[in-house]
């Protein structure tokens, strides 16, 4: 993966999981990351807080900010790393539809 390098892990809390969707709510330290996936299902994701992602994939490096609560939804198969590229802790709701 370009850029990778060994980051402290973001902390993942499940809210929810049941038959139809998956609620994890994601907290970030500066520089942490939720290391490289694939997401396997349509989510969504609600920043709780003001999100400088530094998103790591096939492409290479970006950085998006994203406001807080300023929701948007992705279809399955996005593969990322997400990293809090930012200099403040960081969290997200993330909705996932099964």
């Amino acid at each position: 993966m370009p850029g990778y390098s060994a980051r402290p892990p973001a902390m993942a809390t499940t809210l929810v999981d049941d038959q139809l969707t998956r609620v994890i709510r994601w907290d970030f330290e500066p520089g942490a990351a939720t290391g490289h996936h694939t997401h396997g299902m349509d989510y969504v994701v609600v920043p709780l807080t003001d999100c400088h992602f530094l998103i790591e994939d096939e492409s290479g490096e970006r950085r998006v900010q994203v406001a807080a609560g300023e929701s948007y939804r992705r279809e399955a198969g996005i593969s990322h790393n997400v990293i809090n590229g930012g200099t403040s802790p960081m969290s997200f709701i993330e909705i996932e539809y099964k």
